[in-house]
């Protein structure tokens, strides 16, 4: 039995208790949920639906649950139900019913876990957007594995998702782009306020080798080909980088299309409609401390150039009418500032800014190799990027490990921890799992096991402490994967796939699952082999949601 489908006995049992008082059953909701209790010897669920009926039928909540505990009694697979505190429901399964689940594991398979908690939401998430001025540092990889994880989570909660990459290619720090590459193709040191590293050469070369007569035309004719070529070189790696870390966007948007399209003054043009736009000394405002924001924010300066604000209120209009009920925006810790004025712009727009608009703030990653931080790359000069973490640890172990941790919390990755092909190493930890699962299957074909018929599945025989165990951590992922994704945090299913492989490990080691030598096969061993299978789904479509491989072998 599913926690679904014992919710739903649940909902069942508590008609039947109103119908019978002759009470309205539209004070039922449309569904429930059972949970695991703190204390495993509370039994293996419990309800508070009589809690939450009590006020609403004029019952008490004790009465109401004693009648609960008789109908759901009742219900087939529920070995004994008991009241606690004020009104708690304490419910047990018999061994069938709590075994059964194994067999539904496996036939669902990758369906396992998803759900329609989120069924009805249609969200635009933006995540990574760096500037293409460089390759992508550290702090963007974070958001890369917890954005892919997160727009991974949101569909299997039922979610329709589009991603999002932003490419700010407009403004000055395209100009110093541009004019750092210039400079490094006349063999010049980078401006002040330029980019420096090895990149910057490289990409100056490759344009040079694109257009060879670029340094015989005057400086802006020069610096203007080397923007538009530059540009176009550094969107060409920022994206294959990405794609090979196993993240792929919906839409690439460039803010040069926002410019060229007219969208800044389609969007000035709404926000006048509003009411919220005023001029002062020749620049043109938005009032958005009318919604909270500290100070008023200019759209265009007296001198006529858009501010970078004003593309930031084109394209979420831009977005809005793509369609998407609530833009979701992921940004590095520098961008606290950030959210009171967009907040205050979408409500400009007629918004409801905690309705439609969703900012999540990333914090600082750093990578240490014996407790200092690895030094910078050569390539980039100044930062780590995507390729050093791969090149240290792993797409896995840095999926893992940049998904593993709330992403308002700083980390440290640590190379030494994360390349050990040791328990103690979290990733190896899970995929292990996944491994020896794998490894169970392949010896159990060998020696002629299968799982057999399924109508010849006989759950009752998952009786030893270890299986049920075992059983009620299959149990949780679909409600894991509900909250990660209402919550956004796919750190939820990496902890919890740390629990389940540490439940298998015990179940493993105390229930074999292979006969040994001539042993005869039985029931048990197709049983537990249902069990071993049903792991490995769980793990697999666990690490699926974290963008991380379930390998056969290891």
């Amino acid at each position: 039995m599913t926690p679904a489908e014992l919710a739903a006995a649940v909902l069942s049992a508590a008609h039947a208790v109103l119908a019978d008082r002759g009470l309205d059953r539209a004070a039922l909701p449309e569904r429930t949920v059972v949970e695991r209790p703190r204390n495993p010897e509370h039994g293996d669920y419990a309800s508070t639906l009589a809690l939450q009926l009590s006020k609403k039928v004029g019952v008490p909540p004790r009465e109401l649950a004693a009648e609960l505990a008789e109908q759901l009694g009742r219900a087939p697979g529920v070995k004994s139900v008991e009241i606690a505190g004020p009104g708690f429901l304490n419910i047990r399964l018999d061994a069938a019913a709590a075994g059964q689940l194994a067999r539904s594991i496996v036939e669902a398979g990758p369906a396992y876990g998803r759900g329609d908690a989120l069924a009805g939401q249609r969200l635009n998430l933006e995540f990574v957007s760096s500037n293409p001025t460089g390759p992508v540092h550290i702090g963007g990889v974070r958001w890369a594995a917890v954005g892919d994880a997160l727009s991974r989570l949101l569909r299997a909660a039922g979610a329709e998702v589009g991603t999002e990459y932003y490419f700010n290619d407009a403004g000055s720090q395209i100009d110093r782009f541009a004019r750092s590459l210039l400079a490094a193709a006349k063999g010049e040191p980078a401006p002040e306020d330029g980019y420096g590293g090895a990149y910057i050469a490289e990409i100056a070369t490759e344009v040079r080798n694109r257009r060879p007569d670029v340094l015989d035309l005057d400086d802006a004719a020069a610096q203007e080909v080397y923007r538009v070529e530059g540009v176009q070189l550094m969107f060409v790696e920022i994206k294959s980088s990405l794609r090979e870390f196993g993240v792929e966007f919906d839409t690439y948007f460039n803010e040069k299309d926002l410019h060229d399209q007219g969208k800044l003054d389609q969007a000035l043009a709404r926000l006048r409609e509003q009411g919220h736009v005023f001029e002062t000394d020749g620049a043109v405002w938005l009032r958005t401390t009318d919604f909270g924001d500290d100070k008023d924010r200019v759209l265009r300066k007296s001198n006529g150039e858009w501010t970078y604000f004003a593309a930031d209120c084109a394209y979420y209009l831009d977005k809005r009418e793509r369609g998407f009920d609530r833009i979701v925006i992921m940004l590095g810790a520098d961008h606290h500032g950030y959210i009171g004025r967009m907040k205050a712009m979408a409500a400009c727009f007629g918004d409801d800014p905690d309705t439609n608009l969703e900012i999540l703030i990333g914090q600082l990653v750093n990578l240490v190799r014996d407790g200092a931080p690895v030094r910078m790359s050569k390539r980039a000069g100044t930062v780590v990027t995507l390729e050093d973490l791969v090149d240290a640890i792993g797409i896995d172990a840095s999926r893992y490990a940049l998904a593993r941790y709330s992403s308002d919390s700083p980390i440290d990755i640590d190379v030494e921890l994360w390349t050990r092909a040791t328990r103690d190493n979290p990733v190896y930890y899970v995929q292990y799992v996944a491994a020896r699962t794998a490894s169970v299957g392949r010896n159990a074909a060998e020696v002629g096991l299968t799982r057999g018929d399924a109508d010849a599945f006989r759950p009752e025989l998952l009786a030893h402490e270890k299986e049920n165990e075992l059983l009620k951590a299959l149990a949780e992922f679909p409600a894991v994967v509900a909250s990660a994704a209402e919550l956004r945090e796919p750190h939820r299913v990496a902890r919890y796939l740390e629990g389940l492989a540490g439940a298998y490990h015990r179940f493993y080691d105390n229930c074999r699952i292979l006969p040994r030598g001539d042993e005869e096969i039985t029931d048990l061993h197709r049983a537990r082999l249902w069990l071993n299978d049903a792991t490995r789904t769980v793990i697999a479509n666990g690490l699926y949601l974290l963008g991380v491989s379930a390998p056969e072998r290891m």
